[in-house]
Formats: structure tokens, C-alpha cells, sequence
């Protein structure tokens, strides 16, 4: 019995880990998405920036998140033997790396923000910071509990704030630190002229195209394999996620009047929203969910950028990320209650005041970072260089050579 007993535990060992292994694998692959989906939006004198900023960034991220986040967030750190470190079938270790794809989507989510008049080391230097400290901050007081954060607000209102996916700890965390950092970066040069909004067009809607539907298939990983457990599989997230972002894409579509760059980032806005309540929720609330999110997208991008001179979000992280994980923090409390078809066990004010503490503990750890950066290092690119592009002012070559001869 003591041999069935062992192979059944390995077995279970080895499962959870190829199942969460998986997720970080559709979680990385992700990030191909958020590359394409800036290097269709931005100039095509920026594309090789946008690019190489995303595989930039993961690899820090990485390092960095290595070292000291995911110890900051669960007090763990990789200083044992590889022995060690390779028991129960390596489990900690791909739960690390599946972790560590969340950490890295913040400077991802950030750059399509930032995009075409930002240096390249000091922003590099900024998503350091805010993988290393800020994310992981928030996230260990969501996630892992730390600080008597969760516990306070269960023994105050019944439930602790529910975050399944990340709606609030990955998305609107890093939706607000981008907001600061266009805040403080200003808009591009020509941008506005005489107070009105001068169009900059999507240089490749194809390859835009491409990043949303990786994004998309990619998010099935990210909110499916947050069980983190194979046990902890369920058809409901999968089926949740297909209806918000089937939301998305009908309420963009209809809002956005048929426009190629909103449609494709409705069903992205509807995923966004959905990470927060995707294990409680009912199909039909969690469709309700993404139709709110891809109008919210749609007409909050077009307000801010006609309306807004200073505040130039390239891809509209902000409402995608920062406005409509905000809404998934909140639509968790509401359509995850039983009297509305979910499953219950949450509570209305632990996600309001859950929601609103992400909120604000990435814009004053945003604005703290950039700051703090920009006075030692400005993050700015010259004039001449943002009028050249971010391809020959940072990396000195473009993204297509015209001359084959």
C-alpha cells in the first residue's frame, strides 16, 4: 500500500507540474502578443523599439523577479541546493516561472503606453523597480496574505477581496503605474496641434491583428492555469473567459463603429475584466462583464485622447488595463454573488476597497519610480530623436531594409 500510495503522490506531483508549467509556457507566449500588438499600433519607425523593449524587459524582469520579488511577495528564495529546489517533481520551481510571466506582463503592459518618446535604459531601470518592489508589494498582500491585509477584511465584511487571475493584482496594477508614467513622460511631439488631435495611424493593422489573437488564445493559460493545482481545473473559468471576451468584441464592435484597432482590443478589455471573477462567476455575468468592458475601452480611449493634451496613452493601456481590471475587481463582487448567479463567497465592499487599494498602491508607487528616475536619469528622448524614431535614435537600424541590393 505504501508503494501504490507513492506513485500516486508522484503521479499527482508530476501532473500539477506539467499543468502548471503549461500555463507558464501559454503565459510567455503571451508576451509575443503584447510586442505585436504594439508593433502594429506605433509608427513604423518605432517598431524594432517596441520589440525590443518586450524581450528586454521580460529578461529583467526575470532577473529581477529571481531575486528579490517573489520573495518580497512569498517569502521564497532559491538559495538551496538544486536537490532541494528539484523536489516534488520541481513543483515551486515552475510555480515560479508561471508567477514570474504575471510579474513581467507589468513593463509589457506600460510600454504600449509609453511608446515613441521614451529612452531605453531608463525605462528598463523604472521596470526593475516596479517588478521588483511595487508588483510584488500588492501582489503578496493579495495573493500570499502578507501584512493581515485579506484577514482584515474577511473579519470585517466576510470575505477577503477575490482575485482569481489578476484583474487587479497584474492588470490594473499595471494600468495605473503606466498611467503615472504618461503623466510624467508627456505626450509625442505634434501629437496636438492647437489643441485638437492629430491622428497618428496604426502602422500594420495585420500585425496588431496577430498580438490580439495571441493575447487572446494566450489567456486561456493565464486564467485557466491560475488553479495552479490540476485538481483545481474548471470548465466554468474557461467557459467565462470565452464569454467576456466574446462581450468585448460585440460591445467594441458596435461602439467602435467597425474600427479595426478597437475591435481587436475589445475581446482583450472583456479577458482583462473577467481575471477577477472567472472561478465564481456565471457565463451570462461574465458576458455581462465583457460587453461593459469593450464599450468602457472604446469610449474611454477616445474620450481621454480627444479631450486630454497631455495625457497620450499609445495603445490605451490605461482603459484597458487600469479602467476595465478595475471593473473586473468590482464586477467580481457583484457578479459572483449567489444572488446573482455565482458562486458566491465574496463580498461587494472587499472588492470595492480591494480594487481601489491596487489602484492606489500602483499610482503612488508609479509615481514614486518614474520620479525618482526621471530625476537622476531623464526618460525622455530628445526632440531630434523622437522626430528620427525610437529604431535609429536607440537601436540605430530599422525594421525593414528597402535597399536588398
Amino acid at each position: 500500500m505504501d508503494s501504490v500510495q507513492n506513485h500516486v503522490t508522484a503521479l499527482v506531483n508530476s501532473a500539477d507540474t506539467l499543468f502548471i508549467l503549461l500555463g507558464a509556457i501559454m503565459v510567455f507566449a503571451m508576451h509575443a502578443g503584447f510586442a505585436f500588438l504594439e508593433v502594429g499600433t506605433v509608427r513604423h519607425k518605432n517598431q524594432v523599439n517596441a520589440l525590443v523593449k518586450i524581450m528586454s524587459d521580460f529578461g529583467v524582469s526575470a532577473l529581477v523577479y529571481f531575486f528579490f520579488g517573489y520573495w518580497l511577495a512569498y517569502g521564497v528564495t532559491f538559495f538551496d541546493s538544486a536537490a532541494v529546489l528539484a523536489e516534488n517533481n520541481g513543483y515551486e520551481l515552475v510555480k515560479f516561472f508561471f508567477l514570474m510571466t504575471f510579474a513581467a506582463a507589468i513593463p509589457a503592459i506600460i510600454s504600449g503606453g509609453v511608446a515613441e518618446r521614451a529612452r531605453f535604459n531608463p525605462m528598463i531601470i523604472a521596470a526593475a523597480l516596479c517588478v521588483g518592489i511595487v508588483y510584488p508589494f500588492f501582489e503578496g498582500l493579495i495573493w500570499n496574505g502578507n501584512y493581515g491585509f485579506q484577514s482584515w477584511l474577511e473579519n470585517s465584511f466576510g470575505a477577503g477581496f477575490h482575485d482569481f487571475a489578476g484583474s487587479i493584482v497584474v492588470h490594473a496594477v499595471g494600468g495605473w503605474i503606466a498611467f503615472a508614467a504618461i503623466i510624467i513622460l508627456g505626450s509625442r511631439n505634434g501629437r496636438y496641434r492647437g489643441g485638437k488631435v492629430v491622428a497618428f495611424a496604426p502602422s500594420n493593422i495585420p500585425l496588431l491583428a496577430l498580438g490580439a489573437w495571441i493575447l487572446s488564445v494566450g489567456w486561456f493559460g493565464f486564467n485557466v492555469m491560475s488553479a495552479q493545482a490540476i485538481e483545481g481545473i474548471s470548465g466554468l473559468v474557461a467557459m467565462n473567459s470565452l464569454m467576456a471576451m466574446v462581450g468585448g468584441i460585440i460591445s467594441s464592435l458596435v461602439v467602435g463603429k467597425k474600427d479595426p484597432g478597437f475591435i481587436h482590443n475589445g475581446p482583450l478589455a472583456g479577458l482583462v475584466a473577467v481575471c477577477a471573477g472567472s472561478d465564481i462567476m456565471h457565463p451570462m455575468g461574465a458576458l455581462v462583464t465583457g460587453l461593459v468592458a469593450g464599450g468602457l475601452f472604446v469610449w474611454l480611449f477616445t474620450y481621454v485622447q480627444n479631450k486630454f493634451t497631455s495625457f497620450d496613452d499609445v495603445l490605451g493601456v490605461w482603459p484597458l488595463h487600469g479602467v476595465c481590471g478595475l471593473w473586473g475587481g468590482i464586477a467580481a463582487g457583484i457578479f459572483g454573488l449567489e444572488s446573482f448567479g455565482g458562486l458566491g463567497g465574496v463580498s461587494f465592499i472587499s472588492q470595492l476597497i480591494g480594487s481601489i487599494a491596487g489602484v492606489l498602491t500602483a499610482l503612488i508607487g508609479g509615481f514614486i519610480v518614474y520620479k525618482s528616475v526621471n530625476h537622476f536619469m531623464p526618460i525622455r528622448l530628445s526632440q531630434e530623436d523622437e522626430f528620427n524614431g525610437a529604431d535609429v535614435s536607440i537601436h540605430k537600424i530599422g525594421a525593414t531594409n528597402l535597399n536588398n541590393n
